[in-house]
């Protein structure tokens, strides 16, 4: 019995065509990693331990679709993102509770950080750049970037915001580090079309984030505590109070510098008594932010002279 045989055009075609299979079945294992929900395998966790071990295994992987799907956005702003996420909980955050004495070590994982920051923010200005030309180096002195910005949707405020939480998270590091503080014009005019276009982005976080943004900065930078304040209420508005960020970067960002121990005292009681499980897209997050409430209120004589030290003089604290 002959076997039958796949005439030569039909061969040729399915041996070419198995590039554009693999590249298929590439995009569609990357559509399910970066679909709506993705994310809440981490941000859901309860075990920040387990997430932290998880997350440089996740982001290599993740850079590994990226390579083969430089265009996907998806997997742009989820690589992205993962780095600015990993850098800020499980290095930055970290390498602060250190021991004063650890100051070498302290350096060396605060630098880490900040690398990562700039890893991540590379990913998310590629997919900036590859869906609007030239944003990369657009700026607002020259006008070029609010044309640009002007033609961002809704869809694109998650790749904004992350990217600009990123680019400051790594110029908070090195405040010296005057490349990035150029680019803070640009900076703000993203993260505020961000904020016309989903007010509500993942509920609050855009307002979490301009608590830092507003409180941190100079007047000369954009700074400014009145608008700090709004937002701070803004996020506990849009939470029902159960805004473990907002809570935490007022203590820090406002209250230290305004030496107001029992504001910050009281802020940091309220972030400790959220529910982690009310929302469990947001548990790993709440989790976490509850730890660094502890560290500060357990601390809190490293930033208010007027307390006592423990141990010191007799007196407990």
């Amino acid at each position: 019995m002959k076997r039958a045989l796949l005439p030569l055009p039909f061969l040729a075609a399915l041996l070419l065509g198995g590039c554009s299979i693999n590249k298929m079945a590439m995009r569609a294992v990357s559509d399910a990693l970066t679909g709506q929900g993705s994310g809440d395998v981490f941000t859901g966790d309860s075990d920040p331990e387990l997430v932290g071990d998880a997350l440089p295994f996740a982001i290599k992987m993740y850079e590994s679709l990226l390579s083969a799907s430089p265009d996907h956005q998806g997997l742009i702003l989820t690589t992205g993102s993962l780095f600015v996420m990993y850098a800020n909980a499980f290095v930055q955050n970290p390498a602060e509770c250190l021991p004063q004495e650890q100051y070498e070590e302290r350096y060396a994982q605060m630098d880490r950080a900040k690398q990562f920051y700039l890893r991540g923010v590379a990913i998310l200005h590629s997919g900036l750049e590859r869906k609007y030309p030239g944003f990369k180096a657009a700026t607002v002195k020259d006008g070029t970037l609010e044309p640009i910005l002007k033609k961002c949707k809704k869809e694109d405020v998650g790749i904004l915001y992350w990217t600009v939480a990123g680019e400051l998270a790594a110029y908070s590091i090195n405040v010296f580090d005057f490349d990035l503080g150029a680019r803070i014009p640009e900076l703000s005019a993203m993260i505020k079309r961000a904020y016309e276009l989903d007010p509500d982005y993942d509920t609050a976080a855009l307002d979490e984030f301009y608590i830092l943004f507003y409180a941190s900065l100079p007047e000369v930078l954009g700074g400014d505590k009145e608008l700090a304040k709004l937002h701070y209420q803004r996020a506990l508005e849009k939470t029902g109070g159960a805004s473990t960020g907002a809570y935490v970067s007022y203590a820090q960002s406002i209250c230290i510098p305004a030496q107001d121990y029992d504001v910050f005292k009281d802020n940091l009681e309220k972030a400790l008594a959220v529910d982690v499980n009310a929302d469990k897209s947001k548990r790993l997050v709440n989790i976490l932010n509850q730890r660094k409430a502890r560290f500060l209120l357990d601390t809190a004589y490293d930033y208010f002279s007027f307390l006592p030290v423990p141990g010191m003089d007799g007196e407990d604290y």
